[in-house]
């Protein structure tokens, strides 16, 4: 179908660059520019001893505004290691330094003007925007990698919250994604201001984030998978999903009921007790959405969390969602199960079902279950367990570092179709959850999902209560 967008144009008059030249060479530039700088300090290091905190601060406010302008699959990776605990790939002091940079691309991405936002759509609904809403704010309210999102009001009177694609970003990210070299080149980027020598393949990685990133561009599909969701979570008592707009959500607009609270920032202020509660919610969406109805959304970045005060989330954005098999949900409940009870061979077994190890490697059956045990310490170890950024940053290094704890198991470990993506939901919830430092009987919570064991928080017991009733919904005994 032929794209009847105008060219997109940023506010300060710019379009996307295209072409699989030009998009790499800024971030080529940068990359060179920092690695420059790592040499000068590794020089400085070996006669001080000590690191430069300026470099990685410059570092990390040059990286988000390239990123930050960029409207591409760089922006959309930018975005998605801006809440992660960065592990190996960033010594710990220096860490904040880089988050705080990327953070402004969860909320403050550079927006494109009224006027485009305007004509596209209105070209992909066929009206004046007079006609379709009784009011529409032109100042949007979040700018993201793929779009922005304006506050309208229907003229039934809701308040809707309309998303618009930037003109030109479709084409920007498919260039991205066939340009293996771009990306490889931003995750040099990432390795290069490492004074840690982390020994990765930055094409495989490139491979493995582009591999997920171009469905979110399609909005149909969006709306499609968040109905589903809104569907099987209504009337849930704590997880709310916001009803889609059908007659008003096509190829570029997609048009949802207009939700109201807190913003991640906000949140991270919030009483203890409110975090951890809003921690559980999120926990229990993220996993219970695999254990109860098979799928996932594969996108828990906290720009799409809206937190309020009674507890319960809002979630957004279902661009990146996943449905599993029944045979890939029982074996990863097996590998957790058997990991929970402390059985080595079950969990060596499970690995090689799910196409995570051949049974013929000579890897220790022990490495292997220390590899997925540690991670969940947080189910087994003295309760409540509070979930600290510290500790998801010994996770990081534990399952990614070449020359760390999990070195023997690294060097048989295969990405098994679908694992990838799991895990990338799994590290961005434990990196959210971290961030808001939750305490919880996380062991009970594991023990329900894993074991069919009765709730035993407040929150456990009314999702009992939901999912009871529930004709779609998988109970485990």
């Amino acid at each position: 179908m032929p794209d009847r967008r105008p060219e997109r144009r940023t506010s300060r008059g710019h379009s996307v660059p295209q072409g699989r030249v030009r998009r790499p060479a800024p971030v080529a530039r940068l990359t060179a520019r920092t690695a420059g700088e790592a040499v000068v300090a590794s020089l400085r290091r070996k006669v001080t001893g000590t690191e430069d905190p300026d470099r990685h601060a410059r570092a990390a406010e040059r990286y988000a505004e390239l990123l930050g302008h960029s409207k591409g699959a760089l922006m959309k990776a930018g975005q998605a290691i801006s809440f992660v605990s960065l592990g190996p790939a960033v010594p710990p002091e220096f860490q904040t330094a880089y988050q705080s940079a990327l953070a402004r691309l969860r909320e403050n991405a550079p927006p494109m003007n009224a006027v485009v936002a305007r004509e596209v759509l209105e070209a992909d609904l066929g009206q004046a925007a007079e006609e379709l809403f009784a009011s529409f704010d032109w100042e949007p309210i979040a700018a993201a990698s793929i779009g922005q999102v304006h506050s309208a009001r229907l003229p039934d009177g809701r308040a809707v919250a309309v998303k618009i694609q930037y003109p030109g970003v479709a084409e920007a990210i498919r260039a991205d994604l066939a340009n293996t070299e771009l990306l490889a080149t931003f995750l040099h980027l990432m390795i290069s201001v490492s004074p840690r020598r982390m020994r990765l393949d930055p094409r495989a990685i490139a491979r493995e984030i582009g591999a997920h990133v171009e469905e979110e561009l399609d909005y149909r599909l969006e709306a499609e998978r968040q109905r589903t969701f809104a569907r099987l979570y209504r009337g849930h008592p704590f997880i709310h999903i916001p009803e889609v707009i059908d007659e008003l959500s096509s190829e570029w607009t997609l048009v949802q009921e207009l939700v109201i609270g807190r913003r991640w920032e906000d949140a991270l202020g919030a009483e203890q007790d409110l975090r951890n509660r809003w921690a559980e919610a999120i926990h229990r969406f993220a996993y219970g959405s695999v254990n109860h109805f098979r799928m996932f959304n594969a996108d828990p970045h906290p720009g799409n969390y809206v937190f309020h005060d009674d507890g319960s989330v809002s979630f957004l954005d279902f661009g990146c969602v996943k449905v599993i098999d029944e045979e890939m949900t029982a074996i990863t409940t097996e590998l957790v199960r058997a990991c929970l009870r402390g059985d080595v061979e079950g969990s060596w077994q499970a690995s090689v079902r799910a196409g995570l190890f051949r049974a013929s490697d000579d890897v220790s059956r022990e490495a292997v279950f220390e590899y997925w045990h540690e991670p969940l310490r947080w189910y087994w170890d003295e309760q409540p367990f509070t979930v600290t950024p510290e500790f998801v940053a010994r996770l990081t290094e534990r399952r990614n570092s070449p020359t760390g704890p999990s070195a023997e198991v690294l060097r048989y470990l295969l990405a098994a179709p679908g694992a990838t993506i799991l895990g990338r939901m799994d590290t961005g919830v434990m990196s959210v959850i971290a961030e808001l430092r939750a305490s919880n009987l996380w062991a009970s919570i594991a023990a329900e999902f894993y074991e069919g064991a009765p709730a035993v928080t407040e929150m456990g017991k009314l999702e009992d209560e939901f999912l009871a009733g529930h004709p779609a919904a998988i109970v485990h005994a």
